[in-house]
């Protein structure tokens, strides 16, 4: 029986250059934020997260080995891509090929049917279907264990959408090889519990700062972020009771209450991080009018300024209806509980 470790590093015979592999994987929103790496080499997370994986925005990523190419080939959404993204791809792949034992170049054809780049997760369904599709083209054989763990290495919140439903990712300990064994994602058991999730995309462009430099500037500068580290060890415990009680209320406190002080770190660096737009605020405004309606509506943002309101699918109409009203113009989606990652022609996992 093979440990982890050489489950992830060993090659088998798949990947015959020439033959693309094709997998797909889907976004997840964290109700339990990281924010903030310790190893920005190994994408290692000063805290543990959770989330949920969403049942739309999925990506289609194809990798085909391509011998004798002069270079990595990547195209997104029909272009090729340039600069921090292809950075980005190419040290994955480079990855992977250290991993494989092989040398072969790849072309990578990526498909993101969300915007990239706003805070929608792109980066997690993105790199959660390279990981995959490329693991598979370099005849490596690891299990979801590992696979989340190689995720990781591309965007840390693409190791939970290796999982469908509830995720958690671990920031493990230690440094080197042990944070790096440490640091992975796992399923959180929660069978009866599918809220809806009503995402208010108030600005689908590219945003001003990444999440990568505003995390970093957050970490080095601002005053609140250690106490904000702190209390969300508790949020997170405090979360999984109220999932296994299936209890939309205090799911929505939490997740809201945790995303609120993300926020609040980053207004509190220096100089300031603001993705909150006046948009934003209507729709949070709107939000608190559901709440003081008695309709139980709850917020949480990522790295961006578009909202998602998690609620009872009984009322999600209700709640698009008046995140419309608050923000005239943004697009308003319904997401559900969503499958894992996987290779096309796969029982979703």
């Amino acid at each position: 029986m093979r440990t982890d470790h050489q489950t992830e590093q060993g090659a088998t015979a798949g990947g015959a250059p020439g033959h693309g592999v094709t997998a797909v994987a889907h976004p997840n929103i964290a109700l339990i934020k990281y924010w903030g790496k310790r190893d920005e080499r190994l994408m290692i997370p000063y805290v543990d997260s959770l989330s949920m994986t969403l049942d739309i925005f999925p990506t289609t990523t194809t990798v085909r080995l391509a011998p004798g190419a002069p270079a990595d080939s990547l195209t997104l959404d029909g272009s090729p891509a340039e600069g921090e993204v292809r950075r980005r791809v190419v040290g994955f792949l480079d990855l992977l090929r250290e991993r494989s034992g092989r040398s072969e170049l790849a072309v990578v054809d990526t498909h993101n049917s969300v915007p990239t780049g706003a805070g929608l997760a792109s980066s997690a369904s993105g790199f959660a279907a390279l990981a995959l599709a490329g693991a598979a083209a370099y005849g490596l054989d690891p299990d979801r264990t590992a696979l989340s763990r190689l995720a990781r290495r591309g965007s840390a919140s693409a190791s939970r959408s290796m999982f469908g439903g509830f995720a958690v990712c671990h920031a493990g300990r230690g440094t080197g090889a042990a944070a790096d064994l440490g640091s992975y994602a796992e399923p959180v058991p929660v069978p009866d519990f599918d809220p809806a999730l009503v995402i208010a995309v108030v600005d689908a462009g590219v945003k001003a700062v990444s999440s990568r430099a505003a995390m970093r500037r957050t970490v080095e500068t601002s005053p609140l972020y250690r106490a904000w580290a702190t209390s969300g060890k508790a949020d997170l415990a405090e979360m999984r009771v109220a999932l296994r009680r299936g209890d939309l209320d205090a799911v929505g406190e939490i997740a809201e209450r945790n995303a609120l002080g993300m926020h609040a770190t980053m207004l509190a660096a220096r100089p300031a991080v603001r993705y909150l737009s006046p948009a934003t605020v209507a729709v949070l405004d709107g939000v608190l009018r559901l709440r003081s309606d008695g309709v139980p509506a709850y917020a949480t943002m990522d790295a961006g300024p578009n909202v998602k309101v998690l609620c009872h699918p009984a009322d999600a109409d209700r709640v698009a209806e008046a995140v419309r009203g608050a923000a005239p113009g943004c697009s308003v989606f319904t997401a559900r509980r969503g499958p894992g990652a996987r290779l096309t022609g796969e029982a979703e996992r």
